[in-house]
């Protein structure tokens, strides 16, 4: 008969699996951390250096010192930049561009996310003829270069009237974030168990019933990625403004670009710096409040066999 006792589990104290920080600074860890210091830096430092820059006098940039703080908090260059920073010979601010940008950005970001929520549903769920031809066009689509299809949609559009329209703009920002948005829902819908939704056919919901009340409550964090992507997308575009939107409708990219490059009077740098912080404000705002929902949809979404 074996009377031996079994060994007592071994209890020594690992940091690494406890996940507390070890008091111990090995060469690689040293090396992570510098490499961590030097990314931050490297993408800090510029943000620095408009911030600082945008709340000087022009006296304070003249002397030449770039990364010196200011003197005090000066949000002159701040009220000029939003209210009367000069494009040519209008001189209304980014304020213009920025309610056409919101114009633009709100109805192609529900549009495009709605349309491509549906359809990535769709392709999972309900498969009809043809499905898998129309995704792999999508995909295709994904991957060819916008500016491939410039010309043609100019063409296409002049003859139905809405090149240079709200609607025509809403409408290219829509059909370009398709391709991928669709990948992603399509990809996170066919990682949820197709027993719920044949559970709720079963229950008498039809199959619109089931995407609103089922499937796009557990897309959440799928809807967050989207919204950063489109509203991110959207808003930093400039090519695409350029040319679509007319000039009534030229989004706040494009007002950006014609205050910085103005060749009429001094330049001034610090309204300048400012007018780019207002216009990088929305998508930093957007990244900041929904940082932590970012990973995990992508995750979520990411290809699947």
């Amino acid at each position: 008969m074996n009377t031996s006792t079994p060994s007592a589990p071994n209890t020594a104290f690992d940091p690494e699996a406890s996940g507390l920080r070890p008091k111990k600074l090995t060469p690689a860890r040293i090396g992570i951390y510098a490499f961590l210091i030097i990314t931050a830096l490297f993408f800090v430092l510029p943000l620095f250096v408009m911030i600082i820059t945008s709340l000087k006098t022009m006296e304070e940039i003249r002397t030449g010192n770039l990364l010196a703080l200011p003197q005090g908090l000066n949000f002159d260059a701040w009220v000029k930049a939003w209210m009367s920073a000069c494009t040519g010979l209008n001189c209304e601010g980014v304020r213009v561009g920025f309610l056409n940008s919101v114009k633009i950005l709100v109805p192609s970001t529900i549009l495009s996310i709605a349309l491509a929520a549906w359809a990535g549903y769709m392709l999972t769920f309900w498969r009809a003829r043809g499905s898998m031809i129309l995704f792999a066009v999508l995909m295709v689509g994904a991957f060819i270069p916008f500016q491939v299809f410039i010309y043609p949609l100019v063409r296409v559009f002049s003859r139905i009237g809405i090149f240079g329209t709200l609607p025509g703009i809403i409408i290219i920002h829509t059909v370009f974030g398709l391709p991928v948005l669709t990948l992603l829902f399509r990809n996170f819908f066919a990682s949820l168990p197709k027993d719920l939704f044949k559970a709720s056919q079963v229950d008498g919901a039809n199959i619109v019933q089931v995407f609103w009340y089922i499937m796009l409550p557990m897309a959440t964090p799928m809807l967050v990625v989207a919204v950063i992507l489109q509203v991110t997308g959207i808003w930093n575009d400039f090519i695409l403004g350029a040319v679509f939107a007319g000039l009534e409708n030229l989004p706040m990219t494009v007002q950006l670009n014609n205050i910085v490059n103005s060749t009429q009077g001094v330049k001034e740098y610090n309204v300048n710096m400012a007018a780019t912080m207002i216009t990088a404000l929305v998508p930093l705002a957007v990244y900041f409040f929904s940082g932590r929902w970012f990973v995990r949809g992508i995750a979520a979404g990411a290809v699947k066999g």
